[in-house]
């Protein structure tokens, strides 16, 4: 039986915007997020959520516990929920023709080392993965590091296990050597092969503070995510990667983002792509 429909309690289902300005206020100083004043009604529709789950009644208590409770479980699903994660399978696929050629152009290197620095769920990370294999064997001396400030996502990237309709840009060939097609109550998901995901590692990451642990990269995507930073925020973020990036190395951004107004040591080879000089 069907229960009729009952609307919300007026005090849990609107945001104030003093409550808006507090939270808006502390993502950005937690992860460097700008949010704008259109996007106050997506944030009380995704934190709407998190009361339900919670048991509070409106946004302002639920906000006072997750800001004096930073090691909190529900401090990281707080972020998860504020940080949009969307991405698929090599897209833009310029930017991994031009990894390719890379690494052809320079076969007698050692080692390599690549980082998707806002991995999201896992797809940029392993269509590298993927493309290093492809090139240098899956034996090959070469690792994928994939991070996101989101621990919800990073637990999708580790677990590597897709909807069978994201596959697209993976193509044929490359399905039949790295993934494994589900059966059964898995019908309609692949799963990324034990080969490929041993090459890959996933790591919570605040680009916004130190990113040393990461180590040096030959190659850095950092793609769709400086469109939520202000200019503060994308220089601090662009200051601690590009300190990651090799001299020589090669940092990859968005087409539709840019380093205008970022001061930075890296030199544009094409739209969207630099070199560590």
């Amino acid at each position: 039986m069907m229960k009729p429909y009952q609307q919300l309690p007026i005090e849990f289902s609107i945001l104030k915007q003093r409550e808006f300005e507090q939270i808006r206020q502390f993502l950005y100083e937690e992860a460097g997020i700008f949010l704008s004043d259109i996007k106050k009604s997506l944030v009380a529709s995704r934190l709407c959520k998190r009361l339900k789950e919670t048991g509070y009644q409106n946004y302002g208590d639920y906000f006072e516990f997750v800001k004096n409770n930073l090691q909190h479980i529900e401090y990281h699903h707080f972020i998860d929920a504020l940080t949009t994660n969307e991405t698929f399978f090599f897209r833009e696929n310029e930017h991994f023709d031009f990894v390719k050629q890379l690494i052809k152009d320079h076969s007698q290197k050692k080692s390599w080392q690549a980082w998707s620095a806002a991995c999201s769920s896992g797809e940029e990370a392993y269509s590298l993965a993927m493309l290093f294999a492809d090139i240098l064997g899956i034996d090959g001396q070469w690792q994928v590091q994939g991070s996101d400030i989101s621990q919800r996502v990073l637990a999708k990237a580790e677990l590597a296990h897709y909807l069978l309709e994201r596959n697209e840009g993976i193509g044929f060939e490359r399905l039949q050597k790295y993934c494994l097609k589900g059966v059964g109550r898995q019908s309609g998901t692949f799963l990324i092969d034990d080969i490929l995901k041993d090459k890959v590692s996933f790591f919570t990451m605040n680009l916004t503070q130190s990113c040393e642990s990461v180590g040096m990269c030959d190659v850095i995507f950092i793609r769709n995510v400086m469109i939520y930073f202000d200019a503060d925020s994308k220089q601090r973020v662009i200051n601690n990667v590009v300190k990651q990036l090799k001299v020589g190395g090669y940092l990859f951004i968005s087409h539709t983002e840019s380093l205008m107004h970022v001061n930075h040591r890296l030199k544009q080879i094409k739209p969207s792509i630099y070199q560590r000089i």
